[in-house]
This record gives structure tokens, sequence and C-alpha cells, in this order.
């Protein structure tokens, strides 16, 4: 069952002063939908003083008085005054303009002003009505100041005439409710009531008239109203008496009904009217007319036919202005005495659908925020139609797709409220169409149109262009240079849209701020200082960009700035040909070959890329085609074999240039002297100048780790070389480790003791040696030598032996002919234990082997007379003697039993002794190799020096 509950509360307001207070209060509840709308509804009487209070709203709402202000009371009226207003302290309804209700309802019976009562947070609406309590304040007046009556003598007693009707602009109980008639002896009143409306009055002849004692008789008229006290008012009444007419006129109904259609064209029948007189010529010949009545004249409305008594529309008809009419109509004979009736006829105008409905739209929230909540009031909307029944009642509805919709809260009156969530950034503003159509047949509506703006609200942040951005700044850059431009757009407008940039994160350990800085404003980034590509390559940071809403929305970008290499770095030359302001020099004999290696010039370059590829030339004057020089590489050969008119002394300048634009370089001096033999080649050592930084405690620190790690690593490394020198096999433990010693003359010797030896080879015929080792105690003051590719030596003190140790009768000797193209790459160091085979009832013992690529800086280690670096056979000479030395002749496949043959080698190693035991320095060792071997080592060198000049001369 559907209930609707309407609450009404009537008040009727004290009146003035001098004047009657009441107070009248009801209730009335009616259950007819499911859901409840109140209504509040309050009475004052007009002309009551301003601030006159109408009734407590904070009561009848429901709501503590203190809450109306926070909670915006609003009170909303369609009227072009402002009749009520609200008191927030108390929650009074009082009186606000003058109010006089003849003024605001004409004609009507009951005199109502419609409010609505709008409350927020929470939205609360209830429609107030006032009934507006008419006062008497307003006397009956006639419209005529006189009226005269013609009465024939010869009328009968009891005949009524009709008398003037009074106006009161009061109703109700004050208006015209009676009238009284002055003293005579020939008239009475008839009165006549009609409920709400005015009282109307006739007159009754009492007494026959008779004109020749009085021809006229003058009467007084009042009409009293109801008020308290009554109010009256009068008119005079001239009754003329006329001479006899027998018969008076008869209407043939006492009462005519019409209805017509408003709008109706002018000359539309409304209704005959019908009066007959039983007199014979003229005065049974009867004429029509329309009666005036107060201040209503049928006259201007209809047209009345005098002879046939047809009523006509005149005028135009609207039911909205005047729903029916009360026409009196009189029936006047011709007779010399005219006698008339009265007849009375009502017209209903019926209605037609002739009027569209009205709205009437109160904005209460324009702009609306657009994080307004849903059910939000945006307007207050009134629909009203003039017209009455089904062409009265209105629907109303929005069209089109808009996020608001209208809630009915009272008969015709809806609040326009938010349906959807609204976003300013997709749509500013909305036009939103409320229709209004009646039920009327055709049916008539009406539109209006309502502006709805949606004012901003932050909730965008800002946002970047891009995730991640990239800036490339080139080094040495300067200071305050402008490097980026940043920008993030913010949807939202004003305030909320203004962007602010700020820097956030430190790179590593250093403030960001330190780098760069931001225009807070503009988003352009500077630079602080100026970047070192080689230092620093790249750095990030972020930047935050903030709007000025509240609260303020931010977000954040990753801006990697990445530094260009610029040409900013000459080539540095390495060591050993550093040293600035020196002249380097390097030896070549006189024999060498093309492709012969001089030296090899190192360079870097810190910076980067084509910045850092460096290229090697020779600026050599012309003819001079003697050294060439590996762009690439920087190794200087050369070009050619020597000449008779070639200069003994070649000053070399080397450049080195990288690719950068503009390209950088740095030069080099060698002189290269030419010497008659490779006996004559000493290798300059050079001292590496150090260039003298600043000695920080972290540089002490690090020294120190360095010289702890290196003592620690020397420690260990002379450990393991004890250890594997003295690891034999227990028949030959009480030998001890081979020794090499150096002689002040310069020359290297082997001295052995015994017919034990130890033998270390290695099997790379270009860059081994093979040192042979008899197994004696080395001599107390012996060295133990080690040559590096530095060309530095390094010598150690020998580890004592447990035995005592002999004197050593023999040396072996090597020349510096086993540096092979002039590149030796020298070190002796142990390796694992060899097995060492001997011929023909040799005992197999374990041989400690040590492979050595010995720089040939002195001794006499030298192939056969007559081969070169490539020989296949080699001759070790221990003692005084030499190359002249007689040489010992073996059988062609001839084994001695001194020989040893070393497993995987195709080396034969050949010991030769004298038979009393003792050493004999002219003995030799020969290395040989067989034939097959020797051959296919050849052909693989000469292919390999062919290359090599191939490659060499491609690099000029």
């Amino acid at each position: 069952m559907n209930i609707i509950c309407i609450a009404s509360v009537s008040l009727k307001a004290a009146m003035g002063s001098g004047r009657n207070n009441g107070i009248l209060c009801s209730l009335i509840i009616l259950f007819i939908s499911e859901r409840c709308a109140a209504q509040i509804s309050y009475s004052v009487s007009e002309e009551v003083d301003k601030g006159t209070v109408v009734g407590n709203l904070a009561k009848d709402l429901n709501v503590n008085f203190r809450d109306l202000q926070t909670r915006n009371l609003n009170i909303v009226s369609g009227y072009s005054k402002k009749y009520f207003e609200a008191n927030f302290k108390t929650g009074d309804l009082y009186v606000n303009e003058r109010i006089d209700r003849e003024e605001l309802c004409p004609n009507t019976i009951k005199c109502t002003l419609n409010l609505e009562a709008v409350l927020s947070n929470p939205m609360v609406l209830r429609r107030i009505e006032v009934v507006i309590v008419d006062l008497n304040d307003n006397a009956p007046i006639f419209v005529e100041k006189s009226f005269s009556l013609n009465i024939s003598e010869f009328s009968p007693t009891g005949e009524h005439f009709l008398l003037p009707l009074a106006l009161d602009a009061d109703t109700g109980s004050n208006s015209v409710k009676t009238y009284r008639l002055s003293p005579n002896e020939y008239f009475s009143l008839d009165v006549q009531s009609s409920g709400e409306h005015s009282a109307s009055a006739e007159l009754v002849l009492l007494k026959a008239l008779d004109r020749e004692k009085q021809t006229v008789i003058k009467l007084t008229l009042t009409a009293v109203d109801g008020g308290k006290p009554p109010n009256t008012g009068t008119v005079q009444i001239n009754v003329n008496v006329l001479d006899v007419n027998d018969n008076t006129p008869l209407f043939s109904k006492t009462l005519y009904k019409a209805r017509v259609n408003e709008n109706a064209p002018p000359g539309s029948l409304v209704i005959q009217l019908n009066a007959t007189d039983l007199d014979e010529g003229d005065n049974g010949r009867v004429v029509y007319s329309f009666v005036k009545r107060a201040n209503f004249n049928p006259a201007d409305v209809f047209f009345i036919n005098a002879e046939t008594g047809e009523i006509t529309v005149k005028g135009n008809l609207d039911y909205e202005a005047q729903a029916a009419y009360e026409v009196h109509a009189q029936a006047t004979d011709k007779g010399s005495s005219p006698r008339r009736t009265n007849g009375k006829l009502l017209i209903e105008v019926v209605d037609v659908n002739d009027n569209a409905p009205e709205i009437v739209v109160t904005s209460l929230m324009n702009p609306v925020r657009e994080d307004a909540d849903i059910g939000s009031v945006v307007a207050l909307v009134t629909v009203t139609d003039k017209d009455g029944g089904k062409n009265g009642q209105i629907r109303c509805k929005l069209v089109g797709s808009a996020p608001f919709k209208l809630n009915s809260n009272y008969k015709n009156y809806y609040s326009l409220v938010v349906d959807g969530p609204l976003d300013r950034e997709m749509c500013p503003f909305y036009n939103v169409t409320i229709t209004a159509s009646d039920e009327g047949s055709p049916s008539l509506s009406s539109t209006s149109v309502v502006n709805v703006e949606i004012s901003d609200v932050n909730d965008n942040a800002p946002r970047f262009l891009e995730p991640v951005i990239n800036i490339y700044v080139k080094e040495n850059s300067p200071v305050g240079a402008h490097i980026y431009a940043i920008t993030a757009v913010d949807p939202d407008i004003n305030e909320n849209a203004r962007v602010t940039y700020s820097l956030a994160g430190d790179s590593k350990s250093i403030p960001i701020t330190s780098f760069v800085n931001i225009n807070s404003d503009t988003g352009d980034i500077i630079s602080l200082q100026s970047f070192n590509y080689e230092e620093l390559k790249t750095f990030q940071f972020k930047v935050q960009a903030t709007d000025s809403g509240v609260p303020p929305l931010s977000s954040n970008v990753t801006v990697n700035v990445l530094i260009l290499d610029e040409n900013d770095n000459n080539p540095t030359i390495l060591a050993p040909y550093s040293e600035h302001g020196s002249v380097n020099s390097e030896s070549i004999p006189y024999s060498a070959e093309a492709g012969y290696f001089v030296a090899k010039i190192r360079a870097i370059d810190i910076d980067s890329g084509y910045n850092a590829l460096l290229t090697y030339h020779l600026p050599e004057p012309k003819g001079n085609n003697l050294f060439r020089i590996g762009t690439s590489t920087g190794e200087i050969r050369t070009k050619r074999r020597m000449s008779d008119n070639d200069l003994k002394t070649h000053p070399l300048v080397v450049l080195v240039s990288d690719n950068g634009e503009p390209s950088l370089s740095a030069t080099v001096s060698i002189e290269v002297v030419v010497v008659e033999s490779t006996a004559d080649i000493h290798t300059q050592f050079r001292h590496v100048p150090i260039k003298e930084d600043s000695f920080s405690d972290l540089n002490l620190y690090l020294l120190i780790a360095i010289v702890s790690v290196s003592v620690i690593f020397l420690l260990s490394l002379i450990s393991l070389v004890a250890v594997r020198c003295h690891r034999t096999d227990g028949t030959f433990s009480r030998y001890s480790a081979p020794m090499i010693t150096t002689h002040p003359d310069g020359s290297w010797s082997y001295s052995k003791s015994t017919q034990q030896y130890d033998v270390c080879f290695s099997s790379d015929t270009l860059k081994s040696d093979v040192v042979v080792f008899p197994a004696p105690f080395p001599p107390v003051d012996a060295e133990l030598i080690s040559i590096n590719g530095g060309d530095t030596f390094t010598r150690t003190q020998t580890l004592p032996n447990k035995e005592k140790p002999k004197a050593p009768n023999a040396d072996w000797r090597y020349s510096a002919s086993l540096r092979a193209g002039g590149v030796m790459q020298s070190s002796v160091h142990m390796e694992e234990s060899s097995v060492m085979q001997g011929a023909q009832g040799v005992l197999v013992q374990n041989w400690p082997t040590a492979s050595s690529a010995a720089d040939g800086e002195g001794g006499e280690v030298s192939p056969p007379m007559g081969a070169g670096v490539d020989s296949n056979s080699w001759h070790f000479r221990y003692g005084p003697g030499g190359p002249g030395a007689p040489p010992q002749h073996l059988k062609p496949g001839e084994v001695p039993p001194e020989a040893f043959i070393i497993p995987g080698s195709p080396a034969i190693i050949s010991i030769r002794q004298n038979q009393g035991g003792e050493d004999d320095k002219s003995d030799f060792i020969t290395f040989g190799k067989k034939e097959e071997a020797k051959k296919k080592k050849k052909k693989k060198k000469e292919k390999k020096d062919k290359k090599d000049k191939g490659k060499d001369d491609g690099d000029e």
C-alpha cells in the first residue's frame, strides 16, 4: 500500500496593535503513498508588522537552531518580494515585507504563499505553506451612488425588485453577509445568502402603491459584512411610482444554465432566453437586456439580442481568468408604464488546454563542484499550469544525457540533483534541458534550459610527457648553462594547474643540488658546475612537479644526465718511453732483417670512443725509409736490411694522435743505434719517473696494503720454489738444486761437483732456452738470477744447503743469439719434474726442470758455426772452452753413454766428460733434432716472416 505523509501545522500570527491575537495549531497526516513528504503549514494575518513571527522552523524541521547557519538554511520562493525570512539565532520564520491579501489573491477564497526550506549537510527539503488570513479591513461599497426603480402603482404586493449589489474586497466571513433597508411602509428586503459568496438583496412590495398619494419613495439600502466589528456601506434607492400596466413579463425558467468553451470565437451562441407577457400590444411586447451588477457588466463579455433573447459571445473568455459568470437579464414590456421581470443565468466556461506549463528554476548551487556527492541539490524547479483538471496535470522530466536527475518533492515541486560523477576536465559545463508537459489533449509542453557550470577541484596530479627523461650534456660546458626545459601538464585550471618544479633525490653520496638547479616556475634546468666526462659519466635525479591546489598533488620523473665526451685529453705515452724531455735509445744489429722488431710504443687516451682511438705515425724525413710503425700497434720495425749508406744513428720521432675533432697528439723521441753485432746490444734500463702526487692517508693505507700483500705473495713464492727445488727422489736426496752463478766479468757459469745433472727444458724452439744443470752444491756466495720481461735483473740469495757445498769446477755459458726477432721475454721458474731417460744402461731419473726464455744478455750459449737463430742444434759449453775447441765426433747413430733423451721432445742431450772423472771444460752438450723437424720449422719461419712483412707494409 502506497503512503504519503503530509504534515501540516497552522499558526495564526498575532495581529498588530488593536487587533485580536490568536493561535490556531493543527496537525494533519494523510497516508497516501509509500514515500513520505513533509509539508509545514503556517497562517498569518495580512497587514501584520514586519518582524512578526510566523512559526519556529527549527522546531518544525526537528533541527537544533544552532545548526541552522552551519547547515545553510535557505528560504526559497518564486515571488517578486521576499515576504518571509528566517532568523538563524532563534529558528523563527518572520514577516519581512508588508502583506496585502487583496493584492496577492484577488477574488480568491483562500490565499496561500508557497515557500521552500532548504538545509544542506545532509540535504533536506521542506515545503512551507503560509495561509494569509483575511482581515476585515475593507467596508462594503456600492458601485452606484444612487439607484432608481420604476414601479407601477398597480404592482401586486409581494412583487420582488432587484437591488444593487454591494462589493467587499474581503472574503469569507468578512464579505457582505446581509443588507438592511431604511424603515418604510411599502417595502421590505429579501436577503439571499450564497455561502462563501456575498449576499444579495431584493426589494419586496408590501403594500399597494398610490401614485396620486406619493410619486417618489426614497429608501436607504445598507450592506453589512461579517467582520467583528462589521463594516457597512449604503446606497440611495429612489422608487418612481408609475401608472397601470396589468401584466408583468415572465421568464420560462427562474434559473438558466449554459456552458461555453473558453476561447470561443465572438458570435458563438451561448443560450436563448424566453420571456412572455400576457398583455397585448406594446404592453405584451417584451425586450431583453442585461442588468449591470456592481463592477461586472455582462455586456462587456456577452451580447444579448433585445428582440430574441439570444446571448452570444462578445469578448474573450478565459477559464484561467474566470471559470463562471453569473448574469442577470431583464425582460421589459413596451407598455406606457413598462413592467419588467428579472432572470438569472449561470454561464460555465469550459476549460480548453490552451496554456502550456510554466517552469521556474531557482538555482541553489552554481557552479557545482566536480566532486559533488550524488544527490546534491543543484536547483529547485517549480512547474505550474493555469489550466484545470487533466489540462493542469503536469509531467516533468529531463531531456538528453547528463549526470543529473529530477526528484519530486511535493506535487509540482522538484529538485535537480547530481546523479553521477562530474569531471570538469571532460565537460566543464552542462546545459540541462527540463521539459514539462500536461495531460491535455492535445498535450502542451514547455522547456527550460538550466546552465550548470562545473567548478574545478584539484583532482589531477601534474603529468610528465615521458616516464624517463635523458639529458645529454657536453663535458666542459660552462657553469650556468641551460641544459634542458622540463614540462609537466595539469588538466586542472587556475591555481590547481599552476605547477612548480623541485629537485628530489641525490646522486650517490653527492647532493644533486651541487650539480644542477631547476627554475621552480619554468622547469628550466641549469648546470651548477662544469662536468668532466673522465670523472663523471652519468648521474640521475628526480624532478617533482607539484600543483598549487589544496591539498597539493605531485608526481615525479626520473632524469638521467649523460655526459658527452669531448676531445680534451692528449694521448699519454706509457713507460718505458714516457719520460718527458729525454731521448730514448734502442739498438739494433747491422745484420737485422726486414721486419726486425725495434721497439713498441704504448700510449693511452683517457677520453672515450673516437677521441681515445690512437694511431701511430713516423713523420720521417724524405729518403729515410728504413723504419716503419704499425699505425694501430705502435710497433717499430725495420722496412729493409741495412746498407752501407745508412747512418749508424737514427733519431725517430713518433707521433701519437687520437681521432677526435680536433685531433690531439703527443710525441716521443727514440734514437735507434745500429751496432755491428748482437753482442754489442745493451738494453738500457730506464727509470720510470713517478708522478709526485700529494700523499694522503688513503695513499698510506693503500701502500701498506700493497706491501703486505706483496710480502705474503713473495714469501709464498719463495717457499714454493724452495720446496720444489728440494723435492727429488730418495736416491738423489743428497744432491741440492743446480745453480747459475755470475762472475765479475759479466759471464754466467754453471757449477757442478758430481756426475748427476738437473736439466730444465722447454720445447718451443723460438722462445725457449735449455739450461742443463749438473747437481752440485752451489757456492755459498752464488746468486740465483731471474730475468723478467722488463729487461731488469732480480738477484736472490740462494738458500743454504744442509750439506757442505763444494766449489764449482765448471760453468756454463750461452750467447745472446737466443733472442728471436729482437723480443725476449725472460723468466726462470720451476716446473713439474720431467723424466730424463738415459741411454744404454743409464738409470731413468726424475729431473727437476726449469723452462726459460732468457734474454741473451751475456753468457755463451750459441748455435753451431754458420747457423742462425733458427738452428736446430745448440752447443752448451762449460768451462773456458769456446767455439774454437776441438770437437769430439760420434759415429752416425751413436748415442754416447752420457746422453739423455727427454721424453716428448725431439732433442737429444749429449754430455761429454773425461775418463778420469774430472770435468773437462771443453766438453759440450749438443741439442739436435731430426732432419724432418728441421725442414718443417724452417718453412714455418719463412712463411711467418713473409706474412709479418706484408702486414707491416700495410700499416704504413
